[in-house]
């Protein structure tokens, strides 16, 4: 049987559901999506896209952190959006994350609705870091 090891962190928003924020599993990191909760009130970040996909990659990242991952070590991100026509602006905050090293493959979604009907939330795969 594999080993699976749960990830969780305060550094980023608490699961609101029966899952984690991230299961270390096989080399991988597999996070749960981000939404734009703020880790210590979980509430929703004030604001419009952009304030909400700057706290989904800030929460993203502490999760990968957590796991001794990092945005460098990313395979695949899947981005669901509740408007395609906020790509332009998601696109470009989310691209900051991966400035240094070669971006993952990715998904971009436009999706009905949304947990808590935020406007953005993105998961992740990523490599396990050393000793992960």
């Amino acid at each position: 049987m594999s080993e699976r090891t749960a990830i969780k962190t305060d550094k980023a928003p608490g699961a609101i559901g029966p899952y984690n924020q991230a299961i270390v599993a096989g080399g991988f990191v597999h996070c749960s999506g981000q939404v734009a909760f703020i880790p210590e009130t979980m509430e929703i970040v004030e604001g419009g896209v952009a304030e909400q996909a700057e706290q989904v990659m800030a929460n993203l990242g502490a999760v990968l952190e957590a796991a001794g991952s990092s945005f460098a070590l990313a395979v695949k991100c899947t981005i669901y959006l509740k408007d395609m026509g906020d790509f332009a602006t998601v696109n470009e905050i989310y691209g900051r994350a991966f400035d240094c090293a070669e971006p993952p493959a990715r998904v971009t979604i436009e999706a009905a609705r949304l947990p808590k009907d935020v406007l953005v939330e993105i998961d992740c795969l990523a490599l396990a870091g050393p000793g992960s």
